[in-house]
């Protein structure tokens, strides 16, 4: 009889291998990836582009760009737009981030090559109506501007300037007197020389057909206009300073603390194990900082450490959210719990809960074949060798608390950290 008061035995994870994708270089210079899973008649297209902050010659196109794209070509309007992908239950939008913008369409098998017209329509023939673009412009800005009510939203900001630099692409903050003057045809500059199919990665996931495959390379593989390359942006210098900054807010109660600093990139040969490190201290509900700060002192509801891994650059943050009086307080705390890492070894039994969780936790992030497109990306932008989750499997079960604690010598020092605390003017 199955007794349960007893658990069940963990089974660990010896090794993880991603599902093969099938690489097809296009006539016209792009790439498409195939990963194929049947089990739901569903399928993800994503094109991505350089078209991120990165490469912006103005602060704010890229993020433009990208949000006007549904907003209507030489055949659609907005409104059409919306009710063809609505007529097909599907769901199309394009997201910006630092590195690439990309244009993510979900929808059933049987409509995927209804709807590719349409996208192919929206890479090549937006024309950015310049009312709808003055409507964008005024909205993107008035949210900024309640963004920035908020202590957290703040610190964010801060954090990025001061430990990328001002000038740095990543740490380059939002500018409202810039963004407001983004005219229609640098937006429509922007579009032509970023979002190039010679220079996109397209990514087709899920239930793909032999038909599908070949409906895709017709559509995408075409020639285009011929447009000069995006200027790529070079010289950026990282901030090596390490800077602290209170920023005071009238009549605020909570206090946001951003601390962190730039972080080795996922091609360093100790990658996989300073995620461990990273997990035991702020990583997971039961983490270090979770039990200091929250469990025992009771200043926070959460708090958090993770990497943050980019094309460019990488970098660790741990932030929180307190009590205005506790700001100081919390600071110390964190400090603590750095010094305790690099001065004292990791019990056994915790480091293998923290082992455990890791592994756990990523193989929960392959149960779907879009996610396991999702790390198969970071292969490919991040410039990740084949065998880096494999890799990942191997060095999170077998590093123990001396490698932990040499690792965090050499990068926990709370001495090394940018820190921002946004709130009341409380005293350290």
């Amino acid at each position: 009889m199955l007794d349960r008061q007893v658990a069940p035995p963990v089974q660990p994870l010896a090794s993880i291998t991603l599902p093969a994708a099938d690489v097809f270089l296009l006539s016209n210079g792009a790439r498409l990836h195939v990963l194929r899973n049947n089990a739901q008649p569903v399928v993800r297209l994503q094109v991505v582009f350089r078209a991120g902050k990165w490469y912006e010659p103005v602060s704010g196109l890229s993020l433009l760009t990208a949000r006007m794209l549904l907003e209507g070509t030489r055949t659609r309007t907005a409104r059409q737009i919306a009710d063809e992908v609505a007529f097909y239950g599907a769901s199309l939008d394009c997201e910006q981030g630092f590195d690439r913008a990309t244009l993510t369409l979900y929808c059933l098998t049987r409509h995927l090559e209804n709807l590719l017209p349409l996208v192919l329509d929206i890479l090549t023939e937006a024309t950015f109506p310049s009312t709808e673009l003055e409507l964008l412009k005024t909205r993107t800005i008035q949210n900024i501007q309640v963004e920035r009510q908020k202590n957290s939203y703040l610190a964010a900001e801060l954090f990025s300037r001061n430990l990328y630099g001002p000038a740095y692409p990543y740490g380059n903050v939002f500018d409202e007197s810039i963004f407001s003057t983004i005219t229609q045809s640098a937006v429509q500059s922007f579009y032509q020389t970023a979002y190039r199919f010679s220079e996109a990665e397209i990514f087709l996931c899920g239930d793909v057909s032999q038909v599908d495959e070949q409906s895709i390379k017709h559509h995408f593989g075409q020639p285009t206009a011929s447009h000069p390359s995006p200027t790529r942006l070079t010289g950026f210098q990282l901030s090596e300073s390490v800077s602290h900054e209170h920023k005071t807010v009238a009549d605020s109660l909570q206090a946001s603390l951003r601390i962190g600093r730039l972080w080795p990139p996922l091609t360093h040969p100790d990658t996989h194990k300073l995620q461990v490190l990273i997990k035991v201290l702020g990583g997971y509900f039961g983490s270090r900082l979770m039990k200091n700060i929250r469990e025992d002192k009771g200043f926070t509801y959460g708090i958090y450490a993770s990497i943050g891994p980019r094309e460019h650059a990488c970098s660790l943050a741990i932030g929180t959210d307190v009590n205005g009086d506790n700001a100081y307080a919390a600071v110390s705390e964190i400090h603590y719990e750095l010094l305790q890492l690099q001065n004292e070894l990791i019990p056994q039994k915790e480091l293998q809960t923290v082992k455990n969780y890791v592994i756990g936790k990523f193989a929960n992030e392959l149960s779907t074949v879009f996610e396991q497109c999702d790390k198969y990306k970071a292969i490919i932008f991040l410039n990740l060798p084949s065998d880096h989750y494999s890799q990942f499997i191997s060095e999170v079960n077998s590093v123990d608390s001396q490698q932990l604690l040499t690792l965090a010598q050499q990068y926990l020092s709370p001495t090394s950290m940018t820190e921002i605390v946004v709130g009341p003017n409380a005293k350290e």
